[in-house]
């Protein structure tokens, strides 16, 4: 009796060195790749020299005059209905693209500020309209 006992005992015991090691190695993994993903937004800005950036037919216009108005083609609205809108035409193209046409004289806040809530609300793809330097 006593030997199916301690057969049991043995059997029961939880091995804690295999779960640390594979914790450390989680741990590591995290603490090298978070610091890659709050980089901020991931964009490939064009040379505003002697080609530029003009954008594509289906991408979403979204423009920020000198004072700041944010507007969605050529209507004015809130940068937050502004955000809901891009959304909603989201839904109908999951890979819609978001071209930012900014004022040279714009807030550079009002453009980060749009730039942000758009990549909080999905959009991978969001670009910045330049023009060639004459």
């Amino acid at each position: 009796m006593s030997r199916l006992r301690r057969r049991r005992d043995s059997d029961s015991l939880i091995q804690l060195t295999p779960m640390i090691d594979v914790m450390t190695v989680l741990l590591a993994v995290f603490m090298v790749t978070t610091p890659m993903m709050t980089n901020g937004i991931d964009l490939d800005l064009p040379s505003a020299g002697h080609s530029a950036l003009t954008g594509n037919d289906h991408a979403i216009q979204i423009s920020v005059d000198a004072n700041g108005a944010y507007y969605l083609n050529e209507m004015k609205l809130d940068v937050d209905d502004v955000v809901k809108r891009a959304i909603a035409m989201r839904g109908e193209n999951p890979q819609l693209s978001i071209m930012i046409n900014g004022d040279k004289h714009a807030d550079y806040g009002a453009v980060m500020t749009v730039m942000g809530k758009l990549k909080d609300s999905g959009f991978q793809r969001v670009g910045l309209r330049t023009k060639t330097e004459k």
